[in-house]
């Protein structure tokens, strides 16, 4: 892995490049009204149905939220709020990034193309991008490719846009369940696990295990 060099290095944003704070969302609406272990299952909840709610055809990211907060609402017995899936779904752009993201990704930037794979809407993604400290060759939204990850369909469009194939590209992420499952089915071999606490380690997906994305230069010998 550390020889090889690829076309682009591609990345899953939110949660792997961006802090996504949907638990600290959550907490800021219940954590009043639940106990620990109560807002801990909510929270548990909250990331299970939004995994769920993209599996099917597209729709705006603001529905996913909208329903995927209703049901955890349901299943905890605690009263729903349209406003509430409003204000976190507003929240999504202003959150920037991890603070070991902008020097990693500024060094490998210098050498390689990089290019973001997002579960993102149009209008939100920029200003997340726009706080990561280093030039992006293509960002690229589930909204554009019509498709969620895991879908196939969303890496798909980002190979058919880059005019490249899976053997061409590094994948970044710290999900198996969103990117790297995915891209090990799909044919790429060269993948990078950020481990954030997302997830265990699943050594089967066959990956480079990085802390954060300081470690990512020297996987490309850099």
């Amino acid at each position: 892995m550390s020889q090889f060099r690829p076309k682009y290095v591609t990345f899953d944003c939110h949660g792997t490049l961006i802090n996504f704070q949907m638990a600290e969302a959550a907490r800021d609406l219940y954590g009043s009204i639940l106990d620990e272990a109560r807002m801990t299952e909510f929270i548990k909840n909250f990331a299970a149905y939004r995994l769920d709610e993209i599996m099917g055809a597209w729709k705006p990211y603001a529905e996913v939220v909208h329903n995927s907060l209703e049901r955890s609402c349901k299943r905890n017995n605690v009263v729903f709020r349209d406003e509430d899936a409003r204000m976190v779904y507003e929240r999504v752009p202003t959150w920037g990034p991890h603070p070991d993201v902008p020097a990693g990704l500024a060094k490998v930037a210098k050498e390689i193309p990089l290019v973001i794979l997002s579960n993102a809407m149009n209008d939100q993604i920029p200003s997340n991008v726009a706080k990561l400290g280093a030039p992006f060759h293509a960002v690229y939204t589930a909204e554009q490719a019509q498709a969620y990850k895991p879908r196939f369909q969303a890496f798909e469009y980002m190979f058919d846009m880059l005019g490249c194939g899976p053997e061409d590209i590094l994948h970044c992420s710290s999900s198996f369940r969103y990117d790297l499952m995915s891209a090990h089915d799909l044919g790429i071999r060269n993948k990078v696990w950020v481990n954030r606490g997302h997830e265990p380690a699943n050594p089967y997906y066959g990956y480079v295990e990085i802390s954060d994305i300081s470690g990512l230069p020297g996987v490309v010998g850099l």
